[in-house]
């Protein structure tokens, strides 16, 4: 019997259905009577029926409301997608049609502000309701794929209906015959898109079954909406004749959905004949396989009486090989030696019976047994024997010879053995002895020693267990010793993956640092162009003022010296420093300036005093060095040593003259500067390991990076570094300088001469994607009297020095970045250079001191400067202009964007 689906697909449309309507004689009786009764009123001649309109209007939206119900439940109930978006359209139609319907009816009381709207709700609902039911019929043709959802699509025709109201209101509802006598123009494309819908559901009538239906009430609809354009008064003979149709046509359809009710209704019933006798058969098979089921199952049960009676002889047979398994296995799950062994003693002493049980380790160099793992049960008589663990057995010519020879020594009854070891056990009662080597690569490492308090008591069975047993054993240790290798290696490896990843990290915090540098530089620029410029052009400016602007210059040239310093975190090779004489004693105070807020105000505001001592040598010697890195390594110890009095104390910089031993062993001075604090101090391992990259005793809050920080300093300046720290009592921590000699000193004297010529009148472009450093260096400039014109960005900048060039007065230099969007300096200077070869072309950018030490300056770029730019060094580079470029007049132009 062939096999058949019990799911009911929804019902579509048959190739019969596609071909005809098989319309129903009620609908036949409908069409015809109502086609008749609008004969009739066009016969009787032009009247107005006002009493029949208000009929037909409610008759109108009533029929469209049932049909939208209908539709809606025979979509959702029968998994059609085409009914429910149809349902909607019917929906919001007759939502239209009803709203024109009640305004007819004489409203009082709380509702009198409906009949007040007559006069416009009237004549804006009717049309909206006739032009949205066919469009809303056509989108759910198109979109019947479920593109749009049902209610999406009802809630924009709801919307287009309302904003429809509107024009069809101000429209003039009738006006005088035109074309053809319309007299409602309005109205006029109703019947083309019934049109246009009947034929739509008639080409795809193939989709689903109400098509057919759906297209002949469009059909009659054409009709109806025809006669409405001809209608001259609200209820004139052609209005009701449309009127009549257009409920023929509404009462067709819902005889049509009755009708494909009662078909689906037909087909139902049979089908559930069908699955009920498809039920019959199918328990019919479900009882013949039950049978069969049961037969195979009385025949499985003898097979496993059978075989249960097999393995319970087999386990009679095999209990010592399951004993040996039992052990294996659980050596197996271990890795360490002691557990192993400690596993196998209490196996034998709960399932062997076993009244002494021990494993001892051989020692081939010293010829002795150390006891390694004794039993619990065995634990007391290990004690009263001397052989508890870690016990020492001496090895000789008796049984414990022959074992560790590799052969397993099997002893009767040690009470008849006069070697000491079998004697030892026999004053502890007991009798029978069995000694297993473990052996593994033809090399003993150690014995399994067993003995019962009953003589002969071992069986021929036992002893060969207990072989088997220390073979397994033996494997279990080598492996365990294999594992102890390799987790070995794997630590090593471990160790080595972490350095790796600690290089992979630094490499990332090096290009992190590479884009940080290039922000700071650009963002403190116009910090130093301006502190700069007024040092040297305010001649006016205060004591005080001046003191700060050169601070403020100082910490700025250090931020530039730290951001220089970053590259270290990605390039390999050591950066050249530029050694000056540096005064400590000055370096100290300035140091202590930056960092008062740590010392000072910050402890302050927390209830902390830190008190402040300086003890700075007179007439100190100068040391050759980087100020900006000596400055910022006292920083740094200044810093830990604040951290380290949470509860406040005394802080204490000094600085001295000391002698020490130089390399050749002879006494040389030392320049000393000294940081002390009077706070918790390190023990002797933070002390050992303070100057370790990354290691750090401040939990979250450091980075392990300071104290190494000054180290490489040192390193750098070829100092020494000497920590002394007591444990509650403090730190010390000393910075050993060798003194300048006096051939380095430059003899003080006049002001060095200016390395350039101050640089004529120039007119420059400056070209730079930051707003801010494009203005000051504008702002800078124009005061050395330039006359310079700004660009925001590579391509305006090309712009402006192309139309320049084109015109009376071309610019003598152009100063740009070199990182920038879209067209970057490089392109610049190319750009540039093709316009006009001679022209300098002045690279400024965070990056300069890198491409000076690489030599790899771009082509087409005469000069770098690094950020943040030096005035001395921005004019140095103008002075070697064209003066032929210069600026003759006052007049200038601005290419800013």
């Amino acid at each position: 019997m062939s096999q058949r689906s019990d799911a009911v697909s929804p019902p579509t449309a048959s190739p019969e259905h596609s071909l005809r309507l098989n319309l129903s004689r009620s609908s036949v009786v409908v069409l015809s009577s109502f086609g008749l009764i609008a004969l009739l009123l066009f016969m009787l001649g032009y009247r107005v029926y006002p009493f029949l309109h208000t009929i037909l209007n409610t008759g109108v939206f009533l029929a469209a409301g049932v049909l939208a119900l209908l539709l809606w439940d025979m979509g959702a109930g029968a998994g059609r997608p085409l009914l429910r978006p149809i349902a909607i359209s019917l929906a919001v139609s007759s939502l239209f049609q009803f709203v024109h319907a009640i305004v007819e009816v004489e409203w009082f009381g709380v509702l009198e502000p409906i009949a007040h709207a007559e006069h416009w709700l009237r004549p804006a609902t009717w049309p909206p309701a006739a032009y949205i039911l066919p469009i809303g019929i056509l989108c759910a043709l198109w979109l019947r794929r479920g593109v749009l959802p049902p209610a999406r699509l009802g809630l924009l025709l709801l919307v287009g209906g309302a904003a429809l109201m509107p024009p069809f209101f101000l429209l003039p509802k009738y006006t005088e015959p035109i074309g053809l006598g319309v007299t409602r123009p309005t109205l006029l494309f109703v019947p083309l898109l019934w049109a246009v819908v009947a034929w739509a559901c008639w080409r795809q009538r193939g989709a689903d079954r109400l098509l057919p239906s759906l297209a002949l009430m469009a059909a009659v609809l054409v009709g109806a909406h025809t006669a409405m354009v001809y209608s001259r008064e609200t209820a004139d003979t052609p209005a009701m004749a449309a009127h009549l149709v257009i409920v023929a046509a509404y009462l067709t359809l819902l005889f049509s959905l009755m009708r494909h009710a009662a078909t689906d209704m037909l087909e139902r019933s049979r089908a559930e004949r069908e699955l009920a006798q498809l039920n019959l058969i199918l328990e019919q098979r479900v009882s013949e396989r039950t049978a069969q089921l049961e037969l195979a199952n009385q025949s499985l049960q003898g097979q496993i009486a059978v075989r249960l009676r097999a393995e319970r002889t087999l386990e009679t047979q095999l209990s010592r090989l399951d004993l040996l398994n039992h052990i294996t296995r659980a050596i197996g799950e271990r890795l360490d030696l002691k557990s192993i062994l400690q596993v196998v003693v209490r196996s034998l002493e709960d399932k062997l019976q076993i009244d002494f049980c021990c494993i001892c380790l051989y020692d081939g160099h010293a010829e002795q047994l150390t006891v390694s793992c004794v039993g619990v049960h065995s634990a007391e008589l290990a004690l009263a024997l001397a052989m508890g663990e870690q016990a020492v057995v001496g090895v000789d010519q008796n049984g414990l010879g022959r074992c560790v020879h590799g052969e397993l020594v099997y002893e009767p009854d040690i009470a008849l053995v006069a070697f000491p070891f079998a004697q030892r056990l026999a004053g502890g009662g007991l009798r029978a002895l069995v000694v297993a080597p473990l052996l593994v690569e033809s090399t003993v490492f150690g014995v399994l020693v067993t003995a019962r308090r009953a003589e002969a008591s071992f069986s021929g069975g036992d002893c060969e267990f207990l072989r088997q047993l220390s073979e397994h054993v033996a494997l279990a240790a080598h492996q365990a010793q294999l594992h102890s290798a390799l987790q070995q290696s794997f630590d090593e490896l471990r160790r080595t993956q972490q350095i790796v990843l600690q290089q992979e990290r630094l490499r990332a915090l090096g290009q992190m640092a590479s884009g940080i540098a290039h922000d700071i530089n650009n963002a403190i620029s116009p910090v130093a162009l301006y502190t700069e410029s007024l040092l040297e052009t305010e001649p006016g400016l205060s004591a005080r003022a001046r003191a700060y602007l050169e601070t403020i210059q100082r910490a700025i040239d250090d931020v530039a010296q730290t951001v220089a310093r970053m590259r270290e975190f990605y390039r390999q090779q050591e950066p050249q420093m530029r050694l000056a004489p540096v005064q400590l004693n000055l370096l100290v105070g300035q140091v202590l300036g930056l960092t008062r807020v740590r010392w000072q105000d910050m402890p302050q505001q927390s209830g902390v005093v830190i008190e402040l001592a300086t003890l700075l040598a007179p007439e100190l010697p100068a040391v050759m060095g980087v100020e900006s890195e000596i400055r910022e390594a006292l920083i740094n110890l200044v810093f830990n040593a604040v951290d380290a009095m949470p509860e406040g104390g005394v802080l204490t910089l000094r600085t001295r003259v000391a002698t020490l031993a130089g390399p050749d062993g002879k006494p040389a001075p030392r320049v000393c500067v000294e940081v002390a604090d009077t706070g918790v101090g390190m023990d002797p391992d933070t002390r050992r390991r303070c100057l370790e990259p990354f290691f750090t005793t401040k939990g979250e809050r450091g980075t392990g990076l300071g104290l190494a920080m000054v180290y490489g300093v040192a390193q750098r300046h070829k100092a020494e570094i000497e920590i002394d720290s007591w444990e509650g009592a403090g730190s010390v921590l000393r910075l050993l300088f060798a003194p300048v000699r006096v051939a380095e000193v430059a003899p003080a004297g006049a002001p060095a001469a200016l390395a350039y010529a101050l640089p004529p009148r120039l007119r420059l472009l400056v070209i730079d994607d930051d707003p801010v450093l494009l203005k000051s260096l504008r702002n800078i400039l124009e005061t050395d009297g330039h006359v310079v014109s700004t660009a925001h960005g590579g391509a305006d900048g090309v712009a402006a020095f192309e139309a320049a060039q084109a015109g009376p007065t071309p610019f003598a230099a152009v100063v740009t970045d070199l990182g920038m969007p879209y067209v970057d300096g490089r392109q610049v200077a190319a750009a540039i250079k093709r316009c006009a070869p001679d022209t300098p072309v002045i690279l400024l950018t965070g990056w300069g001191a890198q491409l000076i030490e690489d030599g790899d300056i771009p082509a087409h770029v005469d000069h770098v400067l690094s950020k943040p730019p030096k005035l001395r060094e921005l004019r140095a580079a103008l002075a070697g202009h064209d003066p032929r470029a210069a600026v003759q007049g006052e007049d200038h132009d601005d290419a800013r964007t």
